[in-house]
């Protein structure tokens, strides 16, 4: 018997090259090529909201608060729940629901992530929506101009402080984060 070598199927759509240096096509995605660090380098340099908070606030750091205010067994993928945006970017909501194909795309992204860490990103517990939407009020509170109309959001303000931090301080708290809760 000759051993013959796996090829690969041809991959759809382009690659990008992720902070680490290596490559992911965001439109055929393996959990293999998921890393960490990609994922929390380009979500500590994202800004939430398109860029129009009052100060640099990054995805990494609402992701690490989001976290801190779920029960503790939806930490994790609270914490990951938007790890795709590090692959597609922040879209903001009332873009996102009108981009044709954008959610079959993003939930395709999250089912590979979360094979990769081993958590169920596709579809998160209702703790984890809950969670998002109580943080937005939150931000509005702490990070936003004050609006010319209400937001329409339901949910209950939580208690924290959002530190606006700086893109390493935000990787640096969501690597620390991710290592609590998976004990390294």
């Amino acid at each position: 018997m000759t051993y013959q070598p796996l090829i690969e199927p041809p991959r759809h759509g382009d690659w990008l090259q992720t902070a680490t240096g290596g490559e992911f096509w965001p439109m055929d995605p393996r959990a293999r090529e998921v890393r960490l660090d990609d994922i929390a380098h380009a979500l500590s340099q994202l800004c939430r909201y398109g860029g129009h908070s009052t100060g640099f606030y990054s995805v990494a750091e609402h992701s690490v608060l989001v976290s801190q205010i779920v029960p503790p067994e939806h930490a994790l993928p609270a914490l990951l729940h938007d790890a795709t945006e590090a692959y597609l970017i922040d879209v903001p909501r009332p873009i996102k629901r009108h981009l044709t194909n954008y959610a079959q795309i993003e939930q395709g992204l999250a089912v590979v992530i979360g094979e990769h860490f081993g958590v169920e990103l596709a579809q998160l517990h209702p703790a984890v929506h809950k969670a998002d939407n109580d943080i937005l009020l939150a931000e509005r509170e702490q990070v936003m101009a004050p609006a010319p109309r209400d937001w329409a959001i339901t949910g209950d303000k939580p208690d924290v402080t959002i530190l606006c931090l700086d893109p390493v301080s935000a990787r640096t708290l969501f690597i620390n984060r991710y290592k609590e809760l998976t004990r390294g």
